[in-house]
């Protein structure tokens, strides 16, 4: 008769420690840390959330600078997806640019990667 296979204790506790770091380290996001940090409400419309529909909760940045999160939450409101999508049309119907489109433009390509090619490939 076969006995049940041990747990092997010490893979497990590598699975659990390493959860509890991927955890930790999800908590320091700035979606994390504003979901902590205000109630869980629509900053527009006042629609509220709870966990089951909290993935329909985003974190706007006011200044539209999504590498600006400083720690008091100063830059961030909570709003739902339609908020959300709202604001942001409103801000590329104000500037007449998207926040994508202006970084696209800033990062225009100033060099040919192709413009030797031709005699790279030429067979002598």
């Amino acid at each position: 008769m076969n006995s049940p296979k041990q747990p092997n204790n010490a893979a497990l506790d590598r699975i659990v420690a390493n959860a509890r770091r991927e955890a930790d380290q999800r908590a320091t996001g700035y979606r994390e840390r504003a979901l902590g940090m205000y109630p869980w409400i629509c900053g527009r419309c006042a629609r509220e959330f709870t966990r089951a529909n909290l993935s329909e909760l985003t974190v706007h940045h006011r200044n539209h600078n999504h590498d600006d999160n400083p720690a008091d939450g100063s830059n961030w409101e909570l709003l739902c997806l339609y908020c959300h999508d709202n604001e942001h049309s409103r801000y590329v119907d104000h500037t007449g640019v998207s926040a994508q489109a202006a970084e696209e433009r800033q990062a225009a390509a100033t060099s040919n990667p192709f413009a030797n090619l031709k005699s790279l490939l030429k067979r002598d």
